[in-house]
């Protein structure tokens, strides 16, 4: 059964005044959603002490389902990540100056791990409610790929692993029009939430009727397709 949902944002950044995953968090913060409390956690834009962080967090929390949320300036929709890459390309500094190029999250770990919520559900669910989103094959190599992949991998050796997952959230409206409306496309606040409160709506009945599988991941040296667009940074 699932008992303790955990949903993550992060702090502004590059920037930018305001963060869509951090409000969504506030606002979701306290709630029952399918008759589960919500526990939430904002994490600073800190690549060094992201790790430690949510290490700390889930000893605190013990999820079952855990939902990762980020700010990615160029999408459209929400973007359900797939796959967690083992790789740090930044474009801008964390929010503490650091940069990491060519980087390994995790030295010697696997190139990849994958998500193991039910995409096929948590879409059909969007789009029958009015909200557009898809399966997306990149979260980018900045903090929002490294927390997905830090998360899968403190996911892999549990005894009775969480459904854990990442959603990238497009631009709020105010956003887009001072970065650019014309090239920064951008979603209301109340979808975005209605979003991911279908999403968390979705995947309870799921998880409570079907035990989840352990994390999938691709091992060191062996081939893995990288999609198009994986150095993709969610600004």
């Amino acid at each position: 059964m699932a008992k303790n949902i955990l949903v993550t944002g992060f702090e502004p950044f590059g920037g930018d005044k305001v963060n869509p995953s951090e409000m969504i968090v506030r606002a979701l913060e306290g709630r029952l959603i399918a008759g589960r409390p919500i526990a939430t956690h904002v994490f600073p834009v800190e690549t060094r002490s992201l790790r430690e962080r949510m290490e700390e967090l889930l000893a605190e929390v013990r999820p079952d389902v855990i939902v990762g949320l980020g700010q990615a300036s160029k999408r459209a929709s929400l973007s359900l990540e797939r796959v967690a890459v083992n790789v740090l390309d930044f474009e801008n500094p964390d929010n503490v100056g650091v940069m990491r190029k060519s980087d390994q999250i995790v030295r010697g770990g696997p190139d990849a791990r994958l998500s193991n919520l039910p995409f096929e559900k948590i879409v059909g669910a969007w789009h029958e409610n009015g909200v557009p989103g898809y399966v997306s094959n990149s979260a980018g190599t900045f903090l929002c790929n490294q927390l997905l992949y830090e998360l899968l991998g403190a996911n892999e050796n549990a005894s009775a692993p969480a459904l854990v997952g990442f959603v990238h959230l497009p631009y709020l409206p105010v956003q887009a029009i001072v970065a650019g409306s014309e090239t920064h496309p951008s979603m209301s606040f109340e979808t975005m939430k209605k979003g991911i409160e279908l999403l968390i709506e979705t995947v309870v009945p799921w998880v409570e009727h079907r035990a989840p599988e352990p994390a999938q991941t691709r091992s060191k040296g062996s081939q893995m397709w990288i999609p198009r667009g994986v150095k993709e940074v969610e600004r």
